[in-house]
């Protein structure tokens, strides 16, 4: 068997996603002959049927199934490989943070100022994005490290703990839920958050319907909106929100009111990077976030134990 070559691979993958030779062409920007005989070419590299063809239908069999996980894996770790030699061939290397915009416990300035004094601090260049986008922006190579929240796809990451907090629920000031002092999740059945997610069960996918909602109303669909947006939905009432309380404290907002969820988990945020990472100034971010959150909490333990005596 020789090896296979990225060409081929991403000959593979797009047929295999598409499960249609035309669109997996018209993806590709070739003709579908050409397409169907690499195809055929690497099954009788491998020895293996790969795809179940017939006049109707393309489906994937085991093997298939196989070589699509790990077939997209390899393409991934090529993108980044690319990627990280063309960083690290800059003129001027910096260390790329990913991030969500303002989910970082209140402490990056403090963390940034401290980790600027390292004698292996870099210039930072941020990587900002939404919900769930820091994790694929280590595994691309388009961050050497990620301020992130918990959980997510840890696999070939070290992850070191930064700090948690209390996430409140947030909700237009003349919704009637503000009439309660504390809620439960249960209370918030039917209602959504901003990106789509049923607030009762924020563990389980965003609604993708494409239709009306059983209700007639038009279906909600996933979206990516930053924290203006987030606010306005939340005080013109589409939606609820769960914001960490350092959110909370820094954007006041006269037509939301903030509300405990008893049954609400925290807000757990985490450094994450490579494992194959060898990088001194990612070690001294590391080390610098660290002291400087855990400094923060002595200081909050403090606080709060001062203010109950």
């Amino acid at each position: 068997m020789s090896d296979l070559e990225v060409r081929q691979l991403r000959y593979f993958v797009a047929v295999a996603e598409e499960l249609h030779f035309g669109r997996a062409a018209d993806r590709l920007g070739m003709a579908q002959p050409p397409l169907s005989r690499a195809i055929r070419e690497i099954e009788r590299q491998l020895g293996v049927t790969l795809l179940e063809r017939t006049t109707r239908r393309v489906t994937l069999t085991s093997a298939g199934e196989v070589l699509l996980r790990d077939a997209r894996t390899a393409l991934d770790a090529v993108t980044a490989a690319g990627r990280r030699a063309m960083h690290a061939g800059r003129p001027e290397p910096t260390l790329r943070l990913a991030m969500k915009a303002d989910y970082d416990g209140g402490l990056l300035p403090q963390i940034l100022a401290a980790y600027r004094t390292e004698p292996a601090a870099l210039p930072l260049e941020f990587v900002l994005g939404g919900r769930d986008q820091q994790e694929p922006a280590l595994r691309d190579g388009r961050a050497d490290i990620a301020l992130l929240p918990r959980p997510f796809d840890d696999r070939g990451l070290d992850v070191e703990p930064l700090l948690t907090e209390p996430r409140l629920l947030a909700v237009a000031a003349a919704d009637p839920l503000t009439a309660h002092e504390r809620l439960h999740l249960a209370d918030l059945k039917g209602r959504f958050l901003p990106d789509g997610r049923a607030a009762d069960r924020e563990d389980l996918p965003p609604v993708r319907t494409t239709g009306p909602g059983a209700d007639g109303r038009p279906a909600r669909q996933p979206r990516q909106l930053d924290l203006a947006q987030i606010f306005n939905l939340v005080e013109l009432g589409d939606s609820v929100w769960f914001p960490p309380v350092s959110v909370v404290r820094r954007h006041p907002r006269p037509g939301i009111v903030h509300r405990p969820v008893v049954d609400l988990p925290p807000l757990e945020l985490a450094l994450a990077w490579p494992q194959e990472s060898r990088s001194p100034a990612v070690a001294a971010f590391v080390r610098t976030a660290c002291e400087v959150a855990a400094t923060a909490q002595v200081t909050a333990t403090a606080t709060s134990t001062a203010t109950a005596t």
